[in-house]
């Protein structure tokens, strides 16, 4: 079985003020994939992919990419990673082909106008390379920000909340070039407050709050087995209560009674359905039309952050400080 291409290990970050920003993370990600790390500001997000990057230094744990020690071989990890931040840190008065190719060298590679070329296309910039970056909207420099950080061809990108601040177009824009860097074999890490970016186009969701990972599964399993599904019936006569004989039954009136509303998981749910119609029927209550919803990955993400814990989440903080040694001397992770 092939060994997951990062692999971080009871990973933990605890500041010199006794704030706790990660408590004991472990988490293994596969190449290929596209990983989505949802999580309320403050939960560790940044501070997480930070450590894997080499910005920030842990208190205790390890990271591995690739086999290779953030830290001891942080040379080698580095040239595997390329991190999109939050915020457009772009010279302003340079052009688009200019700054990208000036990121590449940060790297130590060699010059490369093929590569250059190839990733400015990919990301739908080649017409605006000459163009300057302050003449460029918002959207465009995103863009910018993402082929400065897939010029030096890295295996793995980090998207940190890449569709902030974007219109609606611009993200469902920004999805399909995840999708096809994903198909060009690239592994996407992307932090992000849109649960409807996880939706459309991640793998699997990682959960963190307080510090700590508190679910990983794959999206469809997730939405399967903590997804609630609701069945309305517009009924013919209104209720004034819950019949006795439908007492066994997940049920609520709503609409002033005009409308009987089933609450159900959705494994087995047919067959559930099938013994509520079969209910209905027997009492002598008919309806006149249904309708049925379910819930979002947005609800089950509320459910899971403000889940009760046995144990206090221990204060977060989601800052990027305490820089690793020899970052001065290694590639600067763009």
């Amino acid at each position: 079985m092939n060994r997951p291409l990062i692999e971080i290990d009871r990973l933990g970050k605890k500041y010199a003020t006794g704030r706790v920003a990660l408590d004991d993370v472990s988490l293994a990600i596969d190449e290929g994939e596209i990983l989505a790390l949802l999580g309320p500001n403050g939960a560790g997000k940044t501070t997480l992919i930070s450590i894997v990057c080499g910005i920030v230094n842990p208190t205790s744990g390890r990271v591995t990419v690739a086999g290779f020690d953030v830290i001891r071989d942080y040379r080698k990890t580095r040239d595997l990673i390329g991190l999109v931040p939050q915020e457009l840190t772009t010279d302003s008065f340079e052009t688009v082909t200019a700054t990208v190719t000036l990121s590449r060298g940060l790297f130590g590679k060699q010059r490369d106008p093929a590569v250059v070329e190839r990733v400015l296309k990919d990301l739908s910039l080649w017409e605006r390379r000459d163009n300057k970056i302050m003449t460029l909207s918002g959207g465009m420099k995103r863009r910018v920000m993402i082929a400065k950080a897939l010029v030096h061809e890295p295996r793995i990108l980090f998207l940190d909340e890449p569709t902030a601040g974007v219109d609606v177009e611009l993200r469902k824009d920004m999805w399909r070039i995840v999708e096809r860097l994903r198909a060009g074999g690239v592994t996407i890490i992307l932090t992000t407050l849109f649960i409807e970016e996880c939706e459309a186009i991640a793998d699997r969701v990682a959960v963190i709050n307080g510090g700590r990972i508190i679910l990983v599964q794959d999206k469809r399993e997730l939405m399967h087995q903590l997804g609630r599904k609701q069945l309305t019936l517009e009924l013919v006569q209104p209720l004034a209560g819950i019949p006795g004989a439908l007492a066994h039954h997940d049920l609520a009136l709503a609409g002033n009674g005009s409308e009987l509303v089933y609450t159900f998981d959705k494994g087995g749910g047919q067959v559930r359905i099938e013994r509520l119609l079969a209910d209905l029927a027997a009492s002598g209550i008919a309806f006149k039309d249904l309708r049925t919803s379910e819930s979002s990955l947005e609800e089950i993400f509320v459910g899971l952050v403000h889940r009760p814990r046995a144990a206090a989440a221990p204060a977060a903080v989601d800052a990027v400080a305490d820089t690793t040694p020899g970052m001065a001397e290694g590639a600067k992770t763009t």
